[in-house]
């Protein structure tokens, strides 16, 4: 059974191994992340997001499988965005750095991921859930579409690992 958990100090070496392998791993996949590690995400990202208590663990049978960061953080772009409901910042959750180890991509985990953020969502009473999607993440938009998220809009965004790159904006009402 899958369980998430907020992540600990004591686990910052094992999320750092964690997001690392995880780069390192889809090096050469079709669809990844871009993501650059010690450029974004970064030791001191995670250990931030630990002392916020926003940076999540999914583990399964006590292996850790996925990680993600939840927070109220959005990028300066996402205000110039007409989202489905007008929510304040704090009523409005962003996933960040959602990854599911490769050994198991395609097998369900993702799904499970998403699912517990939605039910802590709901349970915290925020509106709406929302995210980006670098464009050529075809994986990743299937799994939020099948999840109930609508597609919002594309735009250019700047992040330290992309550079300015097309995203795709997904939003959840809650």
């Amino acid at each position: 059974m899958l369980t998430v958990k907020q992540a600990k100090i004591d686990e910052l070496d094992i999320i750092v191994k964690f997001y690392s392998d995880l780069i390192d791993s889809m090096s050469n996949a079709e669809f990844k992340p871009a993501w650059i590690m010690g450029v974004y995400p970064t030791e001191q990202l995670f250990r931030d997001a630990i002392n916020e208590q926003t940076l999540y663990l999914a583990y399964l049978d006590n292996s850790l499988v996925g990680a993600l960061i939840l927070n109220h953080n959005c990028e300066p772009e996402y205000e110039n965005i007409k989202w489905q409901i007008n929510a304040k910042k704090d009523e409005v959750i962003i996933i960040h750095l959602l990854g599911v180890s490769a050994s198991y991509h395609r097998k369900g985990v993702g799904k499970q991921i998403v699912a517990s953020v939605i039910e802590m969502c709901k349970k915290n009473q925020s509106k709406a859930i929302r995210l980006d999607v670098l464009k050529p993440n075809i994986p990743a938009a299937k799994l939020y579409l099948s999840m109930g998220f609508k597609y919002i809009d594309s735009i250019k965004m700047y992040y330290e690992d992309t550079g300015w790159t097309d995203f795709l904006l997904y939003e959840l009402i809650l």
